[in-house]
């Protein structure tokens, strides 16, 4: 009897033993793909393809992927030229999502926050009241931000579908006729913009632009970065140098009061490496204003070559250059994130948790004639390029 009972007490040890080893490997093995669904989780991806077919306003809309040869990849819609992602490695060699966007075209159309990555005309940057002379006539715009146009008004370019060309894996042709008196603009006018990605991981961005009417014009783009990565939080901490000696200080509806300040002594002075969370709680009426940094940067004396700002993610190391022919940068710093969307990441646009870095002429220059020109002839071709550069600081 008490062998019977060993060998069944045996029996059902060794049972229990294989049971237990069987669920165990089973816990390995679960907890291993956890960790690898974790991991690609945390692994930005561009979106699908199919997300941005859509028809509006009787054109098609797509998602076109240009890359270079170092792995550098960008997603752009021709819904409002828009950059949706901008895949750059970090200081570990991971590829990292440094641009703000939806994981659909939906997302663009129903965003609180309209200019996510959007190519910005006819005019980037606010228009005092929604009017201005031209020639001795009066033009009256859209006004979309409270009392002034901000980014050509209604319809700006980032409502548009824009004509789309693939020249080859690496860049991507779109071009929009803004037809007269569209947005309250005099002129037909032919605009073509260019986005490359290019083998010293630049994201490359030329505009051209003609009319049939003296007009004004003046074209940047709306990308919203974060170099720690889409949604990773605060953009507090990155390293902001921009080179410029003289800003453009505003009203409180933020339009130029025609003044060109020094930014010595105050917080706007980014001409050595500052974090942009250093002095924006300071008690300045021009912070007061803006919500934080919401100004024009008069650049010095520069030319393509010469880099006109630098930012640095605080985590990441990724090191952004910008280089510009344009005579004036707008720098945001996510003042008005309200939490209103999800983005590609599934997280929300938090309070500053992105920044803006604008290439442009000065807002409402066709207000002010002692700011450098918007004008724009028959004849004429605008034409201006800028460069987004990436690499890392270890």
């Amino acid at each position: 009897m008490m062998n019977t009972i060993n060998k069944a007490t045996l029996a059902v040890m060794l049972a229990a033993s294989v049971t237990f080893a069987a669920c165990n490997q089973s816990a390995q093995k679960t907890t291993s793909t956890m960790t690898d669904s974790t991991s690609t989780q945390t692994t930005p991806k561009l979106p699908e393809a199919s997300a941005f077919e859509k028809t509006i306003n009787g054109k098609q809309t797509h998602l076109y992927i240009l890359k270079n040869k170092n792995g550098v990849e960008a997603a752009v819609t021709n819904y409002g030229g828009r950059i949706v992602s901008l895949l750059v490695p970090d200081k570990d060699g991971k590829l990292t999502d440094v641009v703000l966007g939806f994981e659909s075209v939906d997302g663009f159309i129903n965003s609180k926050e309209p200019y996510y990555g959007a190519t910005i005309g006819r005019y980037g940057n606010r228009i005092a009241k929604g009017k201005f002379k031209l020639d001795g006539k009066e033009y009256t715009l859209a006004t979309n931000n409270g009392i002034n146009t901000l980014h050509g008004g209604h319809p700006g370019f980032q409502e548009v579908v824009w004509d789309a060309k693939q020249i080859d894996s690496a860049t991507l042709e779109l071009s929009y006729l803004a037809k007269d008196m569209e947005g309250g603009f005099p002129g037909n006018l032919n605009v073509k913009v260019t986005y490359q990605i290019t083998d010293d991981n630049s994201m490359k961005v030329s505009y051209s632009a003609t009319t049939d009417k003296n007009t004004v014009v003046n074209l940047t783009n709306h990308a919203f970065f974060n170099l720690n990565g889409e949604s990773s939080g605060t953009i507090l901490d990155h390293l902001v140098q921009i080179n410029a000696d003289n800003y453009t200080p505003v009203d409180r509806t933020l339009i130029p009061t025609g003044k060109i300040d020094a930014v010595a002594g105050t917080p706007f002075d980014f001409t050595k490496p500052t974090k942009i969370g250093e002095r924006i709680n300071q008690e300045n009426e021009q912070l007061k204003d803006g919500k934080g940094y919401d100004h024009n940067f008069v650049l010095s004396k520069h030319d393509i070559s010469t880099p006109i700002a630098t930012v640095v993610g605080d985590k990441s190391g990724i090191k952004m250059e910008i280089f510009t022919e344009e005579p004036a940068l707008q720098f945001y710093s996510g003042n008005f994130m309200q939490s209103q969307n999800v983005m590609k990441n599934g997280k929300k646009d938090e309070f500053r948790t992105s920044f803006a870095m604008e290439t442009q002429h000065y807002p409402d220059s066709p207000n002010q004639p002692t700011f450098p020109s918007t004008e724009l002839k028959p004849g004429q071709t605008y034409k201006t390029q800028s460069i987004y550069k990436f690499s890392v600081v270890k």
